[in-house]
């Protein structure tokens, strides 16, 4: 049998594999999804999640999102809160793109005025944001700077004028994770890392131009700066690149080695490594991971630094007279020390969250003021060619899944298998032709992100909305796209 074999369904959008001993779990298992994204997980999805549920001190539920697919150790899409004194820390359960994240920008130009100029616009855009494998950064940086980046994160930016002293309120941790230390980073990774603020890197990474398609709370959605359908909106997604590959690297290599021989941990599988919390590799991981993450939230910030120059450049006004404010950014590959009230008392765990975003409700005090009366914004990222969504947290999530929800449209094609169904030009005609301007760094990566190598986003959104992890607020659509 399967891991999938033992799921029992609770409900439309929830199903549980209970607590086994036979298999060496230590907690039972949550799997969200409706009906057709439960059925089209795969069985790696259930035995990885599996795997991570006999990891020690886990608390609660190790849980998937609906975007859950196969990955490195912890399956993308996963969720898992351990205490922070009998528990572990994971890379696997971070991934190898710390800080991998989010952002959303506003403006208050409409669709009619941004599209006449959209090749002009996209183009201008491609060549201020070095996008593409290797391609060095648009800010250089000495070793000092580079650590003041990594232990300060977006402060850095905005004292260094990349960006607007509100631009830190609307980020998650306000862009910096304090336990940050460069020390404890190899030289390779800085050597990595050094050259690359600025970079939207590879893979699935993009800085997407869009427009409202459909709000669902207008309430929430003023709340959030989104004011009417048919206004352009700018979404960027990109992580802290070499800089944080290489820092997972690092320790999912050493924590292999020490596992079993040290602590007593044994191996389910190579990726899914991992260091008690309280050991001095797990907060060595700790203080590295929060420095990469630094590194991601500053990335994206002068990535912004440069979208509103770009739309100065091809639309005459300032930054400020086209409202082109931050909605939030909110981090999908980061590990957080967190409170929850479990089985009545409040407990300290590390949530892992890989493939998986914040979601917390109205209220929750990490999140700014402008939002406690909606909850956090959520920014859930789907294919270049679908559309995306502006979500909210509830709730409900704070109880159900540790203040988590989905963080995209999660694929359903490995990046080669895409590649022999659609060349990178036939895509980028294609697109066009639905009325979205595409500049790529390689026509071989804009094949792997081709529309159908993702699940139906609208079927993530509505599992997410019908579980309560995160509410609908509005539909947004591309109408340019920068691919990486």
């Amino acid at each position: 049998m399967s891991a999938k074999d033992y799921a029992i369904k609770i409900d439309n959008y929830t199903h549980e594999i209970p607590e086994r001993t036979d298999l060496g779990m230590n907690a039972p298992v949550k799997i969200y999804g409706n009906p057709s994204i439960y059925k089209m997980l795969d069985k790696g999805v259930f035995q990885q999640i599996v795997n991570v549920s006999k990891l020690p001190g886990l608390v609660g539920h190790a849980m998937t999102m609906p975007d859950a697919h196969w990955g490195y150790g912890f399956p993308i899409g996963g969720v898992a809160a351990f205490d922070v004194n009998e528990g572990v820390i994971s890379p696997g359960g971070i991934g190898f793109d710390i800080n991998c994240g989010m952002r959303l920008i506003t403006t208050n130009l409409t669709v009619s005025e941004v599209k006449p100029k959209i090749r002009e616009l996209i183009n201008t855009l491609y060549d201020l944001i070095p996008a593409g494998v290797g391609k060095k950064g648009s800010v250089p940086l000495s070793m000092q700077q580079f650590r003041d980046v990594a232990e300060n994160g977006t402060k850095w930016c905005i004292d260094n004028g990349y960006g607007w002293d509100d631009d830190l309120v609307r980020q998650e941790n306000n862009g910096c994770l304090s336990a940050a230390d460069f020390s404890v980073i190899s030289d390779k990774a800085k050597s990595r890392g050094l050259k690359q603020l600025g970079t939207l890197g590879s893979g699935n990474h993009y800085c997407e131009v869009q427009t409202v398609n459909q709000i669902f709370d207008s309430e929430t959605a003023e709340v959030m700066g989104i004011k009417d359908k048919d206004q352009t909106v700018v979404m960027v997604h990109c992580g802290s690149r070499g800089f944080g590959h290489q820092i997972a690297s690092d320790f999912l290599r050493e924590f292999l080695n020490k596992m079993e021989s040290k602590w007593q941990i044994p191996i389910y599988e190579r990726e899914l490594s991992a260091a008690p919390i309280n050991s001095k590799e797990g907060q060595n991981y700790l203080k590295a991971m929060s420095a990469a993450a630094n590194f991601g939230f500053a990335n994206r910030q002068v990535i912004m630094s440069h979208v509103r120059k770009g739309f100065e450049k091809i639309f005459g006004r300032t930054a400020e007279e086209m409202e082109m404010n931050l909605v939030y950014d909110v981090a999908h590959n980061i590990a957080k020390q967190e409170k929850y009230v479990i089985e009545g008392r409040t407990r300290e765990v590390i949530v892992h969250r890989k493939g998986a975003t914040r979601s917390f409700g109205p209220n929750s005090a990490d999140i700014p003021d402008i939002y406690k009366s909606v909850g956090q914004p959520v920014i859930l990222g789907g294919s270049m060619e679908t559309g995306s969504y502006l979500l909210a947290g509830t709730e409900a999530a704070m109880t159900k899944s540790f203040g988590s929800t989905a963080h995209g449209s999660g694929r359903t094609m490995s990046r080669s298998k895409a590649k022999k169904k659609i060349r990178g030009n036939v895509l980028r005609s294609q697109m066009e032709a639905k009325g979205i301007y595409v500049r790529a760094a390689s026509m071989a990566g804009l094949a792997e992100e081709a529309g159908f190598a993702y699940k139906n986003i609208n079927d993530v959104v509505d599992s997410i909305h019908g579980a309560d992890l995160s509410r609908k607020v509005a539909q947004l659509v591309p109408i340019g796209n920068i691919k990486g």
